[in-house]
Order: structure tokens, then sequence, then C-alpha cells
């Protein structure tokens, strides 16, 4: 097989004219001498406040941890139950689990890929007291229309850093959202590092306090709380890389449409977006029925890809108590069969998305040569 010359992710090009910035701040650090919750992050917090447009950002050590204690500052208790799409990362149930909360699955809608309004209404319970609205692979989910249903909404936004909606950022549709800034995602640090972002003065106060012990004051200690802050090392590369934020997603939008203008269509269906949306395509993630066949063509071509979620939540072990009856979540099982990540990055320019095109056109008439042979037809 061929080395791959177009990746699925490229986090290196964009980081490239940025090292020595990145590596004057480091420095900075090391001569301070001050390594937790000091001027890095507290400038951080400021920075990333202002450029979402909330009130508050609270550092934490990582996304996961982000999404449990933002439930836990927006009210959520042990025994209460919380809608969580099955078709997203592990994190956004693990999460709610570790809240002491019963995430209780909710399908998503075929085309953009995540929850709607409708979806997560039919998941409700009696004992529902929040909705985590997942922002997938960096396309806004319509986070206002889920509002309307009058309960508190945490937008994991792990995904979605510089995408927007109706004029406003991911990151400040919901009551709180959180963040992942692990280093593949679009806003990346050198290791693990995550925020919890909102404008409501009791949430942001209660998850400061959650991130360090359940302490306000390093003395006294009102709540069993967590051990997870973010670090200053993490806070000033993500200083560095927060100026660019918008430049990058401009790039992986014009990804997206150069993958249109290049005819991508006949060969795999393309997510769809809401209406106002901007997304920041962490992830361009397409569906075909022989979605795996496509990804092993396409690597025999030096060309990238991948399936993502082909065991959703529901169906995964450790969320065996949770999983709804057979069949209750047929869009989820769906896209969880036929999707298939295709190269996307701000260093994707218009000549490779056409390569990928190209290799995607090259396996048409080998799928359609085995079709005749096997049970089902192929189809786009």
């Amino acid at each position: 097989m061929p080395a791959i010359t177009i990746a699925l992710f490229d986090t290196d090009t964009p980081l490239r004219a940025l090292r020595e910035e990145i590596r004057a701040r480091l420095s900075e650090v090391l001569e301070r001498g001050v390594y937790i919750l000091g001027p890095e992050v507290e400038a951080f917090e400021r920075e990333f406040a202002a450029y979402l447009g909330v009130r508050h950002v609270v550092g934490v050590a990582n996304g996961t941890d982000a999404i449990t204690i933002a439930l836990r500052a927006l009210g959520v208790k042990p025994g209460d139950d919380v809608v969580v799409p099955a078709f997203t990362f592990y994190a956004s149930a693990e999460a709610i689990v570790n809240a002491g909360a019963r995430p209780v699955f909710c399908d998503v809608d075929p085309a953009t890929r995540n929850v709607t309004r409708e979806t997560v209404s039919a998941a409700l319970t009696r004992a529902t007291t929040a909705i985590v609205a997942v922002d997938l692979f960096g396309s806004p989910a319509p986070i206002p229309e889920i509002r309307e249903l009058g309960l508190p909404v945490l937008e994991d936004a792990a995904q979605a850093a510089g995408a927007a909606l109706g004029g406003r950022r991911t990151g400040s549709l919901g009551d709180a959202a959180t963040f992942s800034f692990y280093p593949s995602k679009n806003l990346g640090a050198f290791g693990d590092g995550g925020a919890i972002t909102t404008d409501q003065d009791d949430v942001a106060d209660l998850a400061r306090a959650l991130r360090f012990h359940g302490s306000r004051d390093k003395r006294t200690f009102e709540y069993v709380g967590y051990n997870s802050r973010l670090d200053e090392v993490q806070a000033a590369v993500l200083r560095v890389t927060l100026p660019h934020l918008d430049s990058w997603s401009e790039r992986r939008r014009a990804a997206a449409s150069a993958y249109a203008a290049a005819g991508i269509e006949p060969y795999v269906s393309p997510p769809a977006v809401l209406p106002g949306a901007e997304p920041a395509w962490h992830l361009y993630v397409a569906t075909h029925s022989r979605a795996d066949e496509m990804i092993r063509g396409l690597a025999e071509q030096g060309i990238g890809a991948r399936g993502y979620y082909r065991v959703p939540l529901h169906r995964q072990e450790a969320m065996a108590p949770y999983a709804p009856s057979a069949g209750a979540l047929p869009a989820t099982d769906e896209l969880a069969r036929t999707n298939l990540a295709l190269p996307m990055s701000p260093a994707l320019g218009p000549d490779q998305a056409a390569q990928v095109v190209a290799a995607l056109a090259a396996l048409r008439p080998v799928l359609s040569s085995s079709a005749r042979s096997s049970p089902g037809p192929a189809r786009a």
C-alpha cells in the first residue's frame, strides 16, 4: 500500500510559522516559574471570553472534565436524566455518568449528523434536568431551538472552535458550553486542556470551585470537586494560536467549498449545514453505503480517511445499562455504518481537494463492479 500523501489531519503545517512565538511564550512561563492557575491561564480566559462573546471562561484539565463540571454547575444531580446524542465521542456520555446522572440517548438528523429539537424532545423523561447538544464535527447544532424546550442546554463545542450560527460563535449558544484543546482540535494545545464557557455568574463561580477540589480559597472545601485545571504551558500555547483561529476556520470552510467545486456529490453524500451556520469543519464526514470499502480504496491511492463512531454510544459495553430498545435510534445506527471522514485541515487546498475527489471517482467503477456479485446495490 502506498504512503499516505494527503493525510486525514494536518496539525503541523498551520503551526510552523508560529513555532518561534510559541517558544518565546513558553520561555516566559519557565522564567516566571508559575505553572498552575497563573497569569497565562487568567489572560487566556479573558481573551477566549472576548473572542466568544461570553462573560466567563473557566479553564480545566480536559474536555471531558469540562462536561462533568459544567453539568454539576448547571444543577445536575445524581439520579437526574441528561439527554445526549448517541452519535458522538464517548466522553459526551461518560461525563454524564461521572456527574452521577443517567445518559438518555437520542437520535440525530442523518443529513447534519446533529441532534435536533425533535430528536431531543422524543428522548425527554420526567427526570430530565439538562440536555447535552454536540456541535458534531465542527458544525453547529440548532441549540437556540433546543433551548426552547425549557431545560438547561450544555453545548459540547469540543470539535467546533471557530464555528458560528446566526452570527453567534459556538461556545456562546447554550446555557453553558465546553471545549477540548486536545492537540488535534481546531484550537489545540500541546497536551490536554479544556474550558467551560457561560454568561451565568453562578455557573462560572461553581465551576471554578469544582475545578479546584470544591474550594474557592484553597482552605475551605464546600464541595467534593475535582483536581482539574488548565495549566500555564497549555494556556500559553493557546494564547498564541487563538488569534489565528478565524483564519484557520475560513480555510477549513474553503476546503469544504473546494470539495463541492471539484464535484464530490456524485460519489459520496456530503454533510448538510443549518441555515445561517458557519461550520469550522474539524472533520469533513461524508456518507456512502459501502464506506469501509471506500476507506480502503482511498488508502490504496494515498488518501487518508476513516470511519468514526462505528460502535455508537448506545451500543458500547460500558453504556449497556442506559441503552434504549433495539432499533430506537435508526439514524445513528445508519450513520455509524456509512460515514467516512475525508481529509480536512487549514492546509488543504483546491488541488488536494480535487485529488481526493478524483480518488473517489476512481473507486466508483470498482464498487459498481463488485456490487454485481453482492446482495445489495452500491449507491452514494
